[in-house]
């Protein structure tokens, strides 16, 4: 080949490179112009697509959209939404509270867009659940006013949170009753402990108590707080610090003894949760006598059908409690970032996921599915296939707890679901104790400053509670060492720390007041 025929042939090459760069960034443009959109979201685990066929791709088909979507597993999200968020390479949306939090909007306040006027124009569904539903619309107002996620409510959840779960094999081998009070459990742990309580000719292989402190604690008073803030609760309609309650020291206190005694795992405080597990789900049998959790099937696997729910235990003050961290509302389900260019016909596409219809199957799969629809309206919650866990089943199959959601009052009454595990396990066993249930620490919004704050302080002030804590339960010394803790807390920030929790709980009152 000639020097000049070569050089045409670079010259036509160069071209044809460039005409297809352009003909690649003219077709980008064109599907963001036609509605795609980059959304990402996390998951807890892989369990292939099927989340996203059925419903999901319907409502695409309906808005006239195509969803890019950018499945994160939790276990590597962490790194990589820091890279996601420094690169700028940003999606248009982040689907999901397991996706981002609080501190992550606050951290990047400049990337999401406010909402609130985009969703009075193109949300129908949601402005008329924020309308019958008050607290949806306070759950995600910040502090400036403006809406920066959305939110969501989810169906067929309970009142109560964990509940402990007693062996009733091994209270009918030694002729007990079920316990009613916090001596009467007392007893029977002491009981487990010094008898031969299972049955294998061993009178010390068995441990009577395998939970966690608070649960062991609750019959003080001690209800678990908001998940989002561990030991933050509600007494007489104030925001408390559990660990800083005079009740607190005295279930402490009984918990010493309690240890000191036997009944409780010596290794309570030093083992993973394979350890426990271990004790629990053995093929043997399990060496635990009382365990929490969320279901027997959960806590104690194959031993599960010797497990039945423990009653509401009555506390030296003669009340009932139970644990109420079951959170049904929840914001940061859905945040668009500056990247999108077309927010509003995007926002349309989400307003079909605030109907019933839409809630149930985005929570255990599509019509037909992981649910049937009646005739009469109402819903039945397929059985999961021969062998296979339902909850596993609804994973697979929805967004199950994350993404937008909303169901109406009365709307679980509509909604029929197998009660050999699961959800309806725990939606039956709930009925038994929710009328103890009290109300807890809301899910309140904090300003970038106070999340700063907070973060700091908590850091702190939980590790010397946790501290602490296991000292106290292991070696005793509650009460003798109360005031000089309520002084190092003090000298750590807790009144600090007391303060922006009663401001932002003040706000949200009034935020809640405001949007009724």
């Amino acid at each position: 080949m000639c020097k000049k025929q070569l050089k045409i042939s670079l010259i036509l090459a160069l071209a044809v490179s460039l005409i297809a760069g352009c003909s690649k960034d003219s077709s980008t443009s064109t599907s963001k112009e036609d509605g795609t959109y980059k959304i990402a979201t996390v998951r807890w685990s892989d369990w292939g697509n099927d989340f996203l066929k059925g419903f999901v791709a319907k409502t695409e088909k309906e808005a006239g959209i195509a969803i890019d979507w950018d499945t994160y597993q939790n276990s590597e999200w962490g790194d990589k939404k820091s890279l996601l968020m420094a690169g700028g390479d940003l999606p248009d949306a982040f689907w999901g509270s397991l996706a981002l939090g609080d501190a992550d909007l606050a951290q990047n306040s400049g990337v999401f867009i406010p909402l609130d006027d985009l969703i009075e124009k193109n949300m129908p569904n949601l402005k008329a659940a924020f309308d019958e539903d008050p607290t949806l619309r306070a759950i995600v107002t910040s502090p400036d006013g403006h809406i920066y996620s959305l939110p969501k409510k989810l169906p067929m959840r309970p009142i109560a949170g964990n509940s402990l779960f007693i062996n009733q094999k091994w209270l009918d081998n030694l002729g007990l009753s079920m316990p009613e009070t916090y001596e009467d459990f007392y007893n029977v742990l002491k009981a487990f402990k010094e008898k031969d309580a299972n049955g294998n000719g061993d009178p010390n292989d068995e441990i009577p108590y395998g939970g966690d402190v608070i649960s062991y604690i609750l019959p003080f008073g001690m209800t678990k707080g908001s998940s989002k803030q561990e030991y933050m609760a509600l007494k007489d309609g104030k925001p408390i610090y559990m660990p800083a309650e005079d009740a607190y020291k005295e279930g402490i206190e009984w918990m010493h003894k309690s240890y000191t005694k036997g009944l409780i795992d010596k290794e309570l405080f030093t083992q993973d949760d394979s350890m426990s597990e271990a004790k629990r789900k053995g093929e043997e049998g399990s060496l635990v006598g009382v365990a929490s959790g969320w279901t027997p099937d959960a806590v104690f696997g194959p031993n599960a059908s010797e497990y039945v729910q423990l009653p509401a235990l009555k506390g030296p003050d003669g009340k009932r409690y139970v644990m109420t961290d079951a959170p049904v509302y929840s914001r940061n389900e859905f945040m668009i970032t500056t990247k999108a260019k077309d927010p509003a016909k995007l926002l349309k596409w989400v307003d079909k996921f605030y109907t019933e219809d839409a809630s149930i199957q985005t929570f255990y799969g599509s019509f037909g599915v992981g649910v049937k629809k009646e005739k009469n309206g109402n819903y039945k919650v397929l059985n999961a296939p021969k062998g296979e866990s339902a909850d596993i089943f609804a994973w697979t199959n929805s967004f199950r707890d994350f993404g937008p959601k909303y169901i109406g009052e009365g709307f679980n009454e509509k909604v029929t679901l197998p009660t050999d595990s699961g959800d309806g396990l725990k939606l039956e066993l709930d009925k038994k104790i929710n009328k103890y249930a009290r109300e807890e620490f809301p899910d309140v919004i904090y300003t970038p400053e106070e999340m700063n704050r907070l973060n700091t302080l908590s850091v702190d002030l939980t590790s010397y509670v946790k501290s602490m804590q296991s000292k106290w339960v292991v070696e005793g010394g509650a009460t003798k060492e109360w005031d000089s803790y309520i002084s190092k807390l003090k000298a750590m920030g807790y009144d600090e720390y007391m303060k922006i929790q009663k401001e932002a709980f003040d706000r949200y009152q009034k935020s809640l007041k405001k949007a009724k």
